[in-house]
């Protein structure tokens, strides 16, 4: 008895000795206070905010550079503007460009409208792009940031910018929706309007008239994968990356965008495709 006394008193003793010295012997790290989110209008944005804007959208939101970088997915943007002047003039494009900002706004919203040698679909004979419309699906430009994109794609060409700044509010400020959309009802609508088949083969062929080769091919992915991978594929894409694929290529804004049973539903199909 008179041992396990010793041994209790010793005991709190030390738990004691390290709780004193953890609060008072260890200087206490304060963090500093998080940094206040700056917010701006496009009305109140100069030139280079608007430019910079542009910079992080094409960078980030946008998904432009996944494609277009050194690794030849899609042309190099860094002399766009001359570019696209040539373009306007060549013999297969299709679309009613006159300028070249209308020519960079008509290649965001439709990019089959002209094609560059050697980057079309399989199959198309360089008449359809793979890449999809930045409006519309995952990716949900606004007509502003849009805007902003083109500016940035002007500038860093060397061309000068000739976009307005809209007086409109600031990309993220958001503006609410009195009605909320209705849930998708196929696997297949979820992958049209998310334009997922611009990168990846489903089922083994294409969807909506898709047929992406710069993902994976996931026509018999529920062979090797189960829903738990497949769900966290979609939510965090980066968590494992696929052999022969970089990190980064993938929109990590899903998990956001659908809804929960859009990303069930989804991750059922993909399950099935053996």
């Amino acid at each position: 008895m008179y041992n396990f006394l010793k041994v209790t008193g010793f005991s709190l003793l030390m738990i004691g000795g390290f709780s004193a010295y953890s609060n008072y012997g260890i200087p206490q790290i304060i963090p500093a206070p998080p940094p206040v989110e700056e917010k701006l209008e496009f009305g109140a944005m100069t030139m280079d905010q608007f430019v910079a804007l542009g910079d992080r959208i094409y960078n980030g939101k946008g998904t432009c550079a996944l494609c277009h970088n050194a690794m030849g997915r899609a042309p190099m943007l860094d002399s766009i503007a001359t570019v696209a002047a040539d373009n306007l003039k060549n013999p297969n494009y299709r679309g009613t460009a006159k300028t070249v900002e209308e020519y960079l706004h008509e290649s965001l919203v439709k990019p089959s409208a002209f094609v560059p040698a050697g980057f079309g679909k399989a199959g198309s004979n360089d008449t359809e792009s793979p890449m999809p419309d930045v409006s519309a699906g995952g990716i949900g430009l606004s007509e502003a940031e849009i805007a902003a994109v083109i500016a940035f794609l002007q500038e860093s060409s060397g061309s000068e910018v000739t976009v307005a700044i809209p007086a409109l509010p600031a990309a993220g400020a958001g503006t609410s929706n009195t009605e909320e959309a209705a849930p998708l009802k196929t696997p297949e609508e979820i992958i049209a309007k998310y334009t997922c088949g611009a990168c990846h083969v489903f089922a083994g062929r294409t969807v909506a008239g898709q047929a992406g080769t710069l993902g994976p091919s996931l026509a018999k992915i529920g062979a090797t994968k189960n829903k738990e991978y497949l769900r966290q594929s979609l939510l965090a894409p980066d968590a494992v990356i696929a052999k022969g694929y970089a990190a980064g290529m993938m929109p990590k804004t899903y998990g956001e965008q659908l809804k929960a049973q859009e990303l069930e539903m989804l991750v059922n199909y993909m399950a099935k495709s053996k």
